[in-house]
């Protein structure tokens, strides 16, 4: 029976070959949505089987014994997913040596994905309003219960102490945001500086001339080592602020999930995770209807059906 690969041997292949390519990117990204779907499931499980007294009121020594060791069976499952991510940003950050453009617009995501992306994934400070907003549904489910003096113990519970150590974490968490983006804008202006406009008069005048098309490879040859010599630090920097914003990114999450409890952890990575996985696969059908529309005779829309496709 053969093994089904992991995101882990696509990452594993292309240090081997020492120079990543996106199609390999593509595949360990895959292999990586089956992980984070296996993952989700766990996570799902685990909440269930760490429910707390659903009585209520006082709890024996034996029962609290339980829960507890119910909780702490919790922590490796969330270490393992929150690693999980650590491999995603170090696999990015390795293939965005070979191809930073290729990263910051990726080909294996959906349109809907790429119009919410900011510098290649996810806005850090985006965690906050998914934690609040799972927050918010889970107190409303369980406000009965907390009229009634009883603990939920998910993200509908949230301490005092807690929710101003999510503050402080979401202020940092924006400032930094913000200084990164401001770099990005600072950055994207460099495609207009001098260099560049010089340039592109150059090459275009050499266009003009008939001598950039082909007459002489000695100069093509020159001119295409100076384009590619120019956008080099273009790319560099690009490359820095990829990876600082995936640090950012994962930083916050860690953030997150440390100030959690670990059955409240569990809730929240339940839901990055759906969130993540579904609206990969909704932008993935949109663009299968988009593709079939663009592509059908006359441009005619297909008909939309709640039945399968049937086989040809």
């Amino acid at each position: 029976m053969s093994v089904p690969p992991s995101s882990a041997s696509f990452m594993a292949q292309a240090t081997r070959n020492g120079t990543p390519e996106l199609e390999t990117f593509h595949k360990f990204f895959e292999c990586w949505l089956v992980e984070q779907d296996q993952h989700l499931q766990q996570l799902i499980s685990a909440s269930k089987s760490s429910v707390d007294n659903p009585n209520g009121g006082a709890t024996t020594e034996s029962t609290q014994q339980r829960h507890s060791e119910a909780r702490g069976g919790l922590r490796p499952l969330i270490d393992q997913v929150v690693q999980h991510y650590e491999q995603y940003y170090r696999a990015k950050s390795r293939w965005a040596k070979a191809d930073v453009l290729g990263m910051l617009s990726p080909s294996w995501r959906s349109t809907l994905e790429d119009a919410f992306l900011w510098i290649g994934g996810w806005r850090p400070s985006m965690a906050f309003h998914l934690l609040y907003s799972k927050s918010g549904l889970q107190l409303e489910a369980g406000l009965a219960d907390l009229m009634r003096g009883l603990s939920t113990g998910d993200l509908g519970d949230i301490s005092p102490t807690q929710l101003v150590q999510i503050d402080e974490l979401q202020g940092r968490t924006i400032r930094e945001e913000k200084e990164i983006t401001e770099k990005l804008a600072k950055h994207q202006e460099t495609v207009a500086d001098s260099s560049m406009v010089e340039l592109s008069n150059v090459v275009s005048e050499m266009l003009r001339s008939g001598s950039g098309r082909g007459g002489n490879m000695g100069a093509d040859d020159e001119m295409n080592q100076r384009v590619e010599s120019t956008l080099a630090p273009k790319e560099e920097g690009l490359e820095d602020l990829l990876n600082t914003a995936d640090d950012l990114r994962l930083r916050t999450l860690k953030g997150v999930v440390d100030i959690l409890t670990p059955k409240q952890a569990v809730h929240f990575l339940i839901a990055a995770a759906e969130l993540h996985l579904r609206l990969h696969e909704w932008g993935k059908k949109k663009d299968a209807m988009n593709n079939r529309y663009h592509h059908s005779p006359g441009g005619d829309a297909p008909k939309i059906t709640t039945q399968p496709d049937q086989p040809c």
